[in-house]
């Protein structure tokens, strides 16, 4: 396919300043950017007194795979997702395994269109687009063209964020999202975020959380859980709190083993058994959909019927194995309704990795 070229293009979250300076409203950094500046993420940035948005229509990465790599295991199982991604970041990860992407400072990658990218994503049989490998929310404009393309044909669309959003970011989520996961770090710590992903604290992040409970978008949470200096249980048990006061015992949380990369190799793997002490703290504090990640073939990948304890839902790895729901997603063994969104997708066996840039 021939691409279109592609040029930078006036953000629409931002508010002007006097001086020619202007106020980035992306994300909860809110950057004030001078005449001929960029912004922290490297791609937003101040030209004759208008926010850019540099990387439109410009994509870094994009792979074929399955809708449970995001992870999302509540919102359309088993189907093909489209991932696409940028350069840039809005926070410095010590530890991020996409860093030659996120903390890249440069402008690159290959021309895409809305229209192509969505095209793109039809004739290889996708279901939906996910925005992921870096924050979604500083390209969120070029995201927004695309989606709602998506949505007329058909598709869904899914960020894999942060959270260190705003009020007017998600306020743009409602024209085309249907899915979120929101990734805490280190269960979401001062002192870790603050040394290690270069945030002041994790509190807009659980404010960006209110702003989803306002929505109809899927929302699932993620923690990315840090040996010796991201696994404290206390604050684990304070992040799983407010999930349960906020958006009741339904909502799905996913624990995550930290594999080291980037700035932090000398760490080690996160214990299994830290992160099933946090799924203890998860369960106990009522939470009823709690997973292990990123430990391929350990039993908390799978969904538990919460009333008679049998699988409904057998999971290895990405991989689908067995499904015990009915037509109405009711437990088939007690009848207990499963709190996941739409039927499992019947090409769900099929191979759903292709590389694509």
């Amino acid at each position: 396919m021939q691409r279109s070229g592609q040029m930078e293009k006036e953000a629409v979250l931002y508010e002007r300043l006097p001086n020619d300076k202007v106020r980035c409203l992306a994300c909860a950094r809110y950057c004030e950017i001078g005449k001929d500046q960029i912004g922290l993420c490297g791609i937003r940035g101040n030209k004759d007194g208008k926010l850019m948005l540099f990387v439109y229509g410009k994509v870094a990465a994009a792979h074929i795979d399955p809708i449970e790599k995001k992870p999302v295991i509540h919102y359309r199982p088993g189907t093909k997702i489209f991932s696409v991604g940028t350069t840039g970041c809005n926070w410095l990860c010590k530890y991020c395994q996409n860093y030659d992407l996120s903390q890249r400072r440069k402008v690159e990658g290959d021309d895409y269109s809305p229209e192509e990218l969505v095209r793109s994503a039809l004739d290889n049989k996708c279901h939906g687009i996910a925005y992921t490998y870096n924050e979604p929310t500083i390209f969120i404009e070029f995201a927004r063209d695309c989606g709602v393309l998506a949505r007329n044909h058909g598709m869904f669309n899914i960020f894999v964020s942060n959270g260190y959003c705003t009020p007017e970011s998600v306020n743009m989520m409602k024209e085309f999202l249907d899915c979120i996961t929101v990734d805490f770090k280190g269960n979401g710590e001062q002192k870790f975020v603050r040394r290690y992903v270069g945030i002041p604290s994790s509190e807009p992040v659980f404010e960006t959380l209110l702003e989803l409970k306002k929505t109809d978008i899927h929302v699932e949470i993620t923690d990315l859980v840090v040996p010796q200096v991201g696994d404290d249980l206390d604050h684990a048990r304070k992040m799983c709190k407010f999930v349960y006061d906020n958006f009741g015992p339904e909502m799905p949380v996913h624990f995550l083993r930290f594999h080291p990369d980037y700035k932090m190799m000398e760490f080690e793997p996160t214990p299994v058994k830290t992160l099933e002490n946090h799924y203890d703290v998860a369960k106990k504090m009522g939470l009823k959909y709690v997973y292990i990640g990123n430990v391929p073939g350990h039993k908390y990948e799978s969904t538990y019927c919460p009333e008679c304890g049998k699988i409904v839902v057998r999971r290895y790895s990405f991989d689908i194995l067995e499904w015990n729901l009915d037509e109405s997603n009711s437990c088939r063994f007690c009848g207990n309704r499963i709190p996941i969104t739409g039927r499992l997708d019947k090409d769900y066996r099929e191979k759903r990795f292709q590389m694509v840039i």
